[in-house]
This record gives structure tokens, C-alpha cells and sequence, in this order.
């Protein structure tokens, strides 16, 4: 019966021929390679490999051995690394929301890496709302988010950041910051800022509608809206302005709201996140899809 070691050994050294290559390969020494392989030609009865002083090939028999035992080797292989990611989570199915269609285009690209990753487990795409994101995680409708942060909440996870855009402000489009290139975080103080819901996490509401400037002057608190579409009509109707991420322009442009780059605020983020008890091998490892989908080339606004 072959031993584990002496097989790898055969394989390796019919595809590298070299004893060098192989001992490299297989992280041991060349004379433990040329000694396993001595072991196992005298327990075939037969030389495997025509050996030189400068070349090393496969005998007729050797290469006989090589192409019946190589498929059955790489079928091994494939339904261990099939019974570890079972083991692992990497099986079955990922519900992932999304909240907006910005994020879906990155979560569409990392979906397709994750698949092509991990073929055993597939990935079902859910559009949220941002006041449903939160509420579908704890009550297991979905796995993991893609969703603009920070999220500060004691049973949730945020993962790495996956996209960085620039914030800007959303005026009515007849107001005077309209015609400027740029406004500074303390015109805040000059304008009224339309709220997020009172469900969702303070950290996010303080970040997107702060209560005073950096220097300290208050901020006028207006009225507040469930989707970015709702606060845009509030923005256009003259009820006040939003804090929105610079993708808005594109996915969100409207003749009654003008979007102004606010130039000392700090961009807006956006990851995954999930919940801290929910963390399986298969949030881990779409969220490591994700990363590498953003890290090269960066993402745009």
C-alpha cells in the first residue's frame, strides 16, 4: 500500500524531475526525496525514473503510474478541500443586503470572486433600505451587509473599510451654496440639516448630521427621511440640506438639488458589516473577496 509521502514524492518529482525542484517543492531535502523514491521502486520490483548524472525521466512504467494515479490523486485532494470547507462554513448559502445602488455594483463584482473562490456556496443579493439593514441582520433575514458607516453598535461588526468617497452637500438647487465650488463643515451653522431616523444608530446620525461645528456653533436639526430619495425630495422641496456621499451626483441627480463638496469634512465610508455572534467562515471570507476586488485598482467615487 503507498504511503501518503512516498505518492506526493512520485507526483512531485514525475512533474519536476529534478530531485532539486521536487525537495523544494515538498519543503524537504533532495537526499529524503532520492530515498523515498529508492523505497518505493524496490517495493514496485521496477526502476520508475531513468536516472543520470544529468537528467532525470520518467521510465515506461513510471510514466503508466504517473497517468493513472495523477487523476485519482487530484480527486482526493478536491474531496478533502470540499470536506475542510464544508467544516469551515464554506458551503450552502450567503444573503448579503445591499443598501443603494452604488454599493450594489461592488457587491455584484465581489460576488462573482467569492463564487469562482468557494463554488460550493452561493451568494443571494437582497436590496435594504439603511433603517432595514440593521433589523435584517437580527432577525437572520440576511448574513452580512454592504452599508455606509460607522455602525457603533456592541453586537455588530464592521469590516473593513471598502470604499472611501468624498461628502458632499445637498442644497436646494436655487440656494446661494448652489453657486459655490466648495463649503466649509462650519456653513452648517448658516443652513437647517435634514436628520436620519431616530432607529438607526447614533454614531451614523451624529456622523452624517452633526449637532454642532468643529468651532462649536449649533446646527439647526430639520425634519427626517427613510431613504436618501425621501431626503432629496425634502432638499428640493427647500426644507433644508443632507450630508450625502459623492455618488449621489451620479446615481441621484435631480434638477431641484445641486450637490456642493464640503472641503474640510472627512469622506464617507462604506463596508460590511455583521453581527459579532454571526461571524461564520463564510462572512469571513466574502468579506476578504471584497477586499481584494477594492484594494487594486482603488475604487472611484
Amino acid at each position: 500500500m503507498l504511503e501518503r509521502h512516498e505518492l506526493e514524492a512520485f507526483l512531485t518529482l514525475a512533474e519536476e524531475l529534478p530531485f532539486g525542484r521536487t525537495a523544494e517543492r515538498l519543503h524537504i531535502s533532495t537526499a529524503r526525496v532520492s530515498q523515498t523514491i529508492a523505497k518505493l521502486e524496490r517495493r514496485i520490483g521496477v526502476s520508475l525514473f531513468h536516472r543520470t548524472s544529468r537528467r532525470v525521466e520518467l521510465s515506461p512504467v513510471g510514466r503508466q503510474l504517473y497517468e493513472e494515479t495523477r487523476p485519482a490523486w487530484d480527486r482526493i485532494a478536491h474531496a478533502f478541500a470540499r470536506a475542510v470547507d464544508t467544516g469551515r462554513g464554506l458551503t450552502g448559502l450567503l444573503r448579503v443586503a445591499f443598501d443603494g445602488p452604488a454599493a450594489s455594483q461592488l457587491l455584484l463584482a465581489t460576488a462573482q470572486a467569492f463564487r469562482s473562490r468557494h463554488p460550493d456556496c452561493d451568494v443571494q443579493l437582497r436590496e435594504a433600505r439603511l433603517t432595514e439593514v440593521l433589523p435584517w441582520l437580527r432577525n437572520g433575514e440576511v448574513d452580512t451587509a454592504l452599508t455606509c458607516r460607522p455602525i457603533r453598535e456592541k453586537d455588530v461588526v464592521m469590516g473593513p473599510v471598502l470604499v472611501r468617497e468624498a461628502r458632499m452637500l445637498a442644497v436646494p438647487a436655487g440656494h446661494p451654496f448652489a453657486r459655490r465650488e466648495a463649503v466649509s463643515l462650519e456653513d452648517l451653522a448658516r443652513v437647517t440639516d435634514l436628520q436620519l431616523p431616530e432607529t438607526l444608530p447614533h454614531s451614523l446620525r451624529d456622523d452624517r448630521a452633526p449637532r454642532r461645528t468643529p468651532a462649536g456653533q449649533p446646527i439647526a436639526q430639520g425634519l427626517s427621511a427613510a431613504t436618501l430619495t425621501e431626503m432629496l425630495t425634502l432638499v428640493g422641496a427647500g426644507e433644508g440640506v443632507a450630508t450625502v456621499g459623492a455618488h449621489a451626483r451620479r446615481y441621484f441627480a435631480r434638477p431641484d438639488v445641486s450637490y456642493v463638496p464640503i472641503e474640510d469634512a472627512a469622506p464617507v465610508e462604506w463596508g460590511l458589516v455583521w453581527l459579532a455572534d454571526g461571524a461564520t467562515a463564510r462572512i469571513q471570507a466574502f468579506s476578504q473577496a471584497a477586499l481584494s476586488m477594492v484594494q487594486e485598482p482603488s475604487p472611484s467615487p
